[in-house]
């Protein structure tokens, strides 16, 4: 038996009982399965629809986007599993034996895809990638097992010896390790994708507060997942060590910059000197905050380009934050008329001039005023206050210039442009 199973085992019993008739009995249990578990998961996904229709609810729709994923596959699992033993006191079961493996691999690649791509990187660029390779390595482990050979890859894995620290590690230990530590480290990025979304729709929490809380469960969640994944397969954490004296020595040498924008990053978000939404002017860098992560701030400017800041370049930097407290801003523009206008009725149109565009605030109400008497004319002004600096002001200029341009000619009131006069002697 030891001999059948180093050549592939399971596929020869297969084979044997392919050329009986009772493999009819199996195909049948395989078919039977199938299509209870092809019923239930339509019945169970109608069901979820009709509650995220009437509840909508982020639960019950990530429950019915699952279930279409691995309901099929799972609900098939546990009913093969629920038939061998019983079509096994009467027949051999080496069909169902091969579902099994096939299933579970089939359940648990759509399962981690399945939470990547929806909880975590639903547009990483990276996905598809990991998503071959995923299943690839998981297809590659069912063929070993089927074909009989795994317990030898796993003797030449654990003959790979070396020593770390004072753990002595072989490249069965450190592959149990990786999937330990990916297997908990899904399940915590899961848990804080779900709990980041709960989060960022409390509306009693400040924005800010909201990102750093979300931020420091994701890095916790993280921690706790590397700390439980390895002592899990027996690695003791102290190895781990050798590496926290490297990291150690980067951050002193290289990683002075990253480490202070992480820390920027927090200081900004505790704070709440800059909030999403804000419209700020850094070094010379105009635009909207639309985002603030641990290491940058990134900013859109009016003309539409996106602008990465690091952290510490705005916790260094004097900032001109234009809604921080208050979002109204005041504008001012001039213009100038000839020395034989009568200022009064000029300084009116000004006024209306402002009046007249709907984003101009009524209180403050725009003002007037003569700032200067010019060499070729008197110099007016007209201040007024808008509650959206971020959407710009060039329009509303535009706009209040445009409509006083109209009213001085229809007033006959003239602009002035410069004059000079040459005598001959």
């Amino acid at each position: 038996m030891n001999a059948e199973l180093r050549v592939g085992g399971l596929l020869i019993e297969l084979w044997q009982d392919l050329q009986a008739p009772d493999v009819l009995w199996q195909v049948g249990v395989l078919l039977a399965c199938f299509a209870l578990a092809w019923t239930f998961e339509r019945w169970l996904g109608g069901q979820l629809a009709e509650a995220r229709a009437t509840h909508d609810s982020r639960v019950v729709d990530f429950g019915e986007r699952g279930m279409r994923r691995i309901g099929l596959p799972l609900a098939m699992l546990v009913l093969v599993l629920v038939a061998r033993p019983v079509l096994a006191q009467w027949h051999h079961v080496n069909l169902l034996s091969l579902a099994v493996p096939l299933l579970t691999s089939m359940v648990l690649i759509r399962a981690v895809l399945f939470i990547l791509r929806h909880s975590l990187f639903s547009t990483a660029s990276w996905l598809g990638s990991f998503e071959r390779i995923f299943a690839l390595l998981a297809w590659s482990v069912v063929a070993l097992h089927i074909l009989g050979l795994l317990p030898e890859v796993i003797a030449l894995l654990e003959s790979v010896s070396f020593t770390l620290g004072k753990e002595k590690l072989n490249l069965w230990l450190v592959l149990q390790g990786f999937v330990a530590v990916l297997s908990t480290l899904l399940l915590a990025l899961w848990v804080g994708g779900v709990a980041e979304a709960r989060l960022m729709s409390a509306t009693g929490l400040d924005g800010n507060l909201r990102l750093v809380l979300s931020r420091l469960l994701r890095a916790l969640l993280i921690l706790l997942a590397v700390l439980i994944g390895l002592p899990l397969v027996g690695i003791d954490l102290t190895t781990l060590s050798v590496f926290g004296g490297a990291l150690g020595v980067g951050l002193g040498f290289g990683l002075q910059k990253i480490a202070a924008n992480y820390v920027s990053g927090f200081i900004i978000l505790l704070d709440r000197s800059i909030r999403i939404g804000n419209l700020i002017d850094v070094a010379g860098m105009r635009g909207i905050v639309t985002r603030i992560t641990t290491r940058y701030t990134l900013l859109r400017s009016p003309s539409g380009i996106e602008i990465i800041v690091p952290n510490e370049t705005l916790v260094g930097s004097v900032i001109s934050n234009e809604t921080f407290t208050d979002p109204k801003v005041r504008i001012a523009t001039q213009v100038q008329v000839a020395y034989d206008t009568d200022l009064e009725p000029a300084m009116a149109i000004l006024i209306e001039a402002a009046k007249a565009q709907p984003r101009v605030l009524a209180d403050p109400p725009p003002k007037a005023l003569v700032t200067a008497f010019a060499d070729s004319g008197i110099n007016l002004e007209v201040s007024f206050w808008i509650a959206d600096p971020e959407e710009g002001s060039m329009q509303v200029r535009s706009d209040i210039h445009l409509a006083i341009w109209k009213a001085f000619k229809t007033a006959g009131i003239q602009i002035p442009f410069p004059q000079r006069e040459v005598r001959m002697l």
